[in-house]
């Protein structure tokens, strides 16, 4: 999915009208960041002898890939009600769905309701940022995040020690395309995310701690 030129995935979804097959891999009736979905769709609304190329100007056909993605993030929300399986579903597809954050502006904020992390207070388990959002304190500025290559590595992060002293929860982001959704998802609910190796991260502590904190930028 993420090679991009001839090496490009189609999607799965073969396209009918009134049960005449018209063709298989219909580009333009789900975004690339749902390629990995399989179906049919029939439409009783599309002229039997539509064109790829007319397709893509058929409000009919933006009307159906519309509601396909409002089906499909409310499957993925439905097993996400089962931890086990949404687990599973996880690992396969998390990329799809961060992917989804960076290419797809109208349903950013229900993907992210989809998202994990393993985060400070989420070692084993890892929490969505509803759960975060809901364990944040009153004063607690957004949602803190670090980036990083590995769990291990942004778990010995320096950074991460003054925000632990506030008992500021922060979420490990250490997947390569992480740095392409964060950039998107700028809040959620209205809660701002901020990195916590950022420059000019304010400071209302005393001067020792603002100096541990840029000593801690310096080795980082």
């Amino acid at each position: 999915m993420f090679e991009g030129g001839a090496k490009k995935k189609y999607n799965h979804i073969k396209l009918y009208v009134r049960r005449v097959f018209i063709m298989e891999n219909c580009e333009d009736i789900m975004p690339e960041w749902l390629s990995f979905i399989k179906g049919v769709v029939d439409s009783e609304d599309l002229p039997l002898n539509i064109s790829r190329e007319s397709l893509q100007q058929n409000k009919v056909l933006r009307v159906i890939k519309k509601n396909l993605i409002k089906k499909c993030i409310g499957m993925f929300n439905g097993l996400s009600e089962n931890e086990d399986a949404y687990k599973k579903f996880y690992e396969a597809f998390s990329k799809n769905l961060k992917l989804g954050i960076h290419e797809d502006s109208q349903n950013r904020s229900n993907i992210a309701k989809l998202l994990r992390y393993h985060s400070t207070k989420c070692t084993e388990d890892m929490t969505s940022l509803e759960d975060y959002v809901s364990r944040m304190d009153d004063k607690q500025p957004g949602i803190y995040y670090v980036t990083g290559e590995s769990k291990r590595s942004v778990e010995t992060s320096p950074f991460l020690e003054r925000l632990k002293k506030k008992g500021y929860e922060v979420i490990y982001m250490v997947d390569p395309i992480d740095e392409y959704c964060v950039q998107q998802l700028k809040d959620f609910e209205g809660k701002k995310l901020i990195s916590a190796t950022k420059e000019g991260l304010k400071f209302n502590d005393d001067d020792d701690e603002k100096k541990e904190f840029e000593e801690a930028k310096k080795e980082d």
